[in-house]
Order: structure tokens, then C-alpha cells, then sequence
């Protein structure tokens, strides 16, 4: 019988493209959207595990809200921490694995070269502050079986994304002010789904050991650079974006200036790091349009 992978947070775009990835797999992937698994309440979680036995959980669920955390952390942190100890605590009694989506918000952002999976952590927001508890509480309950994946930037058809919103506004734009000063990995929703998987598999095989990952592209840009190329990408004069600075976008939560991640431990794993960016967002690029244009 095909392990069970249980996946939450179904509805949003990262999880649509882990389902989609499940699905070409032995695997019997089971969507646990909030109506299926309320991960803030131990009930609920302990109910799904007794009915679907899951041996893989995937913890897409999470508030990701960034700016509204900032006047709502209690509630950030129902999600992001508390539910990611009770999904922990509930794969330790079951045996199972937990793969825990994370966020560059746990780091300062303030680097110059790439963050390791060991860097020290230093949230400057209540969103990263929240997301570290549920890192924590994984590496705490589940030392030999919880894998933290960390990744930023993320793009995808499945949801609304920054590649998505810069597609819409070209064709309503003369010129765009894109922030140039807030440097990161663009990253492809299909990509990090098949991260994923396979580091799923490799920790039912005992080939990938348990500990932190970083889920995102290789390469670099700033999302100046990354609107470029999306309007070169639409056939439209990359002069039309001109940079800016995060002075001009002020907003309640401070955003990392430095979201460049390494991605030295894949190799422990036995599986490569995601592609550079640019190539990525090439082959992504038709279905992205498709996505916001119809």
C-alpha cells in the first residue's frame, strides 16, 4: 500500500503544486485543506491522523500575512507556531514525517553573502518571529524526523504572487517603481513542490537526514531585476521599470534586505539544489500568463 501524504493549507499555491507533483508518485496524497484539518486544534489534527495515517506531512498551512502580524501576532502565532508543534506532536506519536515550509523572515537579512542552513537567526518582524517558533518546535519534537524548508520569493499559476501582479500591471503600467535595494531568489512554486517530494521520500528511505533546508532558486536579483525580466519575458521594453528604494514602499513589517539562501545541504541528501532562477521563470513564464491573463 502507497504511504499516505497529507497535505495542508490545500487551497494555497505552493500545496496545489505539491498535489500535483503527489500525484505522479506511490503515494496516496490526501488534500487537507482547513475542512479537513484545523492544525490550532489538537482535536482536529489527532481526528486526521486517526482517519488518513498519514506517514508524510507537508505543513503548507500557515499565516502569511506579513504586515497584518505585525498588530496581530498572537493570532500569526496560533498558526505558524503552535500549529506546527501540534502537527509535530502528532507525527511523533504516529511515526510519521513532517516537512515544515519556513520563510527567509526567521534570518536579519542583513548578509552579504549567502545564509547557510546553520546561520544564525535574528527575525526583525512578528511573521518571522512566528515562523521560528514553528521551525523550533519541529527540531525540538521531531529531531530525527522534521524537516524545516525555508524559501522565499515564491511564484506560482496556483495564487496571487508578485510575477503574477507585475504581469497584470503591464499592461495597465506606462512605467513602473520597482524596489532595487532588497536582494533574493526568486522562486517557482512547481520547483519547491518537487523539493519536496523527493526529500519526503528520502526521509522515508533514511537517505536525506532530518534538519534544515533552503528551498529556494540559485542566482540572485532584486525585484527590480526579477520585473525586467518578466517584461522582457512579455516582449515589452524592460525600460519601462525603473528602480526605486524600500524608502518609498514603507510598510508595518520591515522586509530583509538580503533573502539569498544556500543551499549546501541538499547534498547530504542526495538530491540537487533548485535551478537558477532566470530558467526557471522561463519555463514557468506561459503558464503564469495564462494564469492572470485567461
Amino acid at each position: 500500500m502507497s504511504p499516505v501524504w497529507l497535505v495542508t493549507g490545500a487551497a494555497g499555491m505552493l500545496a496545489q503544486d505539491v498535489l500535483a507533483r503527489l500525484a505522479g508518485e506511490e503515494a496516496t496524497p490526501v488534500a487537507a485543506g482547513r475542512d479537513v484539518v484545523d492544525i490550532t486544534d489538537a482535536a482536529s489534527v489527532r481526528a486526521a491522523f486517526e482517519e488518513h495515517r498519514p506517514a508524510v506531512v507537508v505543513n503548507c498551512a500557515a499565516w502569511t500575512a506579513v504586515d497584518d502580524a505585525e498588530t496581530q501576532e498572537e493570532a500569526a502565532l496560533r498558526v505558524n507556531g503552535t500549529g506546527a508543534r501540534i502537527l509535530a506532536e502528532a507525527c511523533r506519536e504516529h511515526g510519521a514525517v513532517l516537512l515544515q515550509v519556513s520563510t527567509d523572515y526567521v534570518l536579519a537579512g542583513d548578509a552579504a553573502q549567502p545564509y547557510a542552513e546553520d546561520a544564525a537567526t535574528g527575525p526583525r518582524s512578528a511573521y518571522g518571529r512566528t515562523k521560528l517558533e514553528g521551525e523550533r518546535a519541529v527540531l525540538d519534537v521531531l529531531p530525527e524526523a522534521g524537516y524545516v524548508v525555508r524559501t522565499a520569493w515564491l511564484y506560482g499559476a496556483g495564487g496571487g504572487n508578485f510575477v503574477r501582479t507585475m504581469i497584470k500591471l503591464e499592461d495597465v503600467k506606462d512605467t513602473l517603481d520597482v524596489v532595487d535595494d532588497q536582494r533574493g531568489q526568486p522562486t517557482w512554486t512547481v520547483d519547491l513542490a518537487d523539493r519536496l517530494v523527493r526529500l519526503g521520500q528520502g526521509a522515508l528511505a533514511g537517505t536525506a537526514p532530518a534538519g534544515v533546508y533552503h528551498g529556494t532558486s540559485g542566482g540572485e536579483t532584486t525585484w527590480f531585476g526579477l520585473t525586467r525580466e518578466i517584461f522582457r519575458l512579455l516582449g515589452a521594453d524592460p525600460e519601462r521599470v525603473r528602480p526605486t528604494t524600500s524608502e518609498v514602499f514603507v510598510r508595518p513589517a520591515p522586509r530583509p534586505a538580503f533573502s539569498v539562501l544556500g543551499h549546501d545541504r541538499w547534498k547530504a541528501a542526495g538530491i540537487e539544489p533548485i535551478r537558477d532562477w532566470r530558467d526557471a521563470l522561463g519555463e514557468a513564464f506561459p503558464m503564469l500568463v495564462a494564469a492572470e491573463r485567461g
